[in-house]
């Protein structure tokens, strides 16, 4: 596994279609990935959270493919977005 030093922030927008579906559980599951989920809004209409994600490298970037092949929009996040 690697050091939490190793995750990377994601930013993800998820479309009304999947508001409803379990997308983070499902990239945990396939992928063997540790997220964090900094922050989040859920509405009926659309989502999007702010996430850190652990694991490979490998399974990182399957996993940020698995989002936006599904309808996702996955943009990376520099610094730090999250205080306190």
């Amino acid at each position: 596994m690697t050091s939490p030093g190793d995750a990377i922030r994601l930013f993800v927008s998820i479309p009304e279609e999947l508001v409803e579906r379990p997308v983070i559980y499902e990239v945990i599951k396939r992928f063997d990935v540790v997220p964090s989920i900094r922050r989040a809004n859920v509405e009926d209409h659309s989502a999007w959270v702010i996430l850190e994600l652990s694991g490979a490298h490998d399974a990182r970037d399957q996993a940020i493919a698995y989002l936006e092949g599904l309808g996702c929009t996955v943009n990376r996040m520099e610094g730090d977005v999250v205080a306190g």
